[in-house]
């Protein structure tokens, strides 16, 4: 009979950037991929923001795997179904380190933007409610807050932060069902969150990514 053992073992995260860590910096975006992409290419979807007083900073999902077969492309994700709690405890810790690591560089009266893109909204929202850490918004581009969180637990959490919806009207994975089904968890999450939409796929489209910091962010 197998006899099952746990470890934790040490692993080598890649995180990338774009602008310079320091006092000028007055916002921050850490923002999360989706399923079978690279932080090293999602971050090109933010480079708009750099304006010299940002600092977008894009962690890199530990799990890389070949896309379309044993010689495809590498790509990563944030988790499987497979020993769930312990890959959500091991991308959870991995977020805080980076959190913990860039945001005391910076200026005190920073702005924190958190952005999850498609399963990039799961591992944002699991992260905030295992580690708590301090922000100003969150925005689900994309993807869905995860169901199976008891939100009303730590509701004074949110009182002071800002959610949004924001998809795409031709995401084939964002139907009506699935918005409708969005919509209704937020709300039976008892959360306040705003929606936006743009003329698009499943992705983080720039002109819409600017439209909507100019309609919410300033």
């Amino acid at each position: 009979m197998a006899t099952h053992h746990k470890f934790s073992a040490t692993r080598t995260a890649h995180v990338y950037t774009i602008g310079n860590p320091g006092k000028h910096i007055k916002k921050v975006w850490i923002v999360t991929h989706g399923y079978g992409q690279l932080a090293s290419r999602f971050i090109h979807r933010f480079e708009q923001l750099d304006d010299g007083e940002t600092l977008i900073i894009a962690p890199e999902g530990l799990s890389r795997f070949y896309w379309g077969g044993f010689t495809g492309e590498v790509v990563s994700s944030w988790m499987t179904k497979g020993n769930r709690l312990d890959e959500i405890a091991d991308f959870s810790n991995y977020m805080q380190q980076v959190y913990d690591s860039f945001i005391p560089q910076l200026n005190e009266n920073i702005t924190i933007n958190l952005l999850g893109f498609s399963q990039g909204c799961a591992t944002q929202v699991r992260w905030i409610l295992r580690e708590f850490p301090y922000f100003h918004n969150l925005i689900m581009w994309s993807g869905s807050i995860p169901e199976d969180i008891p939100y009303h637990e730590k509701k004074e959490y949110w009182n002071n932060k800002q959610l949004y919806f924001a998809y795409g009207t031709q995401d084939p994975f964002l139907t009506e069902k699935r918005v409708k089904w969005s919509h209704d968890t937020i709300k039976e999450k008892e959360l306040t969150c705003q929606t936006y939409t743009f003329d698009g796929k499943h992705e983080v489209d720039k002109a819409a990514l600017k439209d909507f910091v100019a309609k919410f962010l300033g």
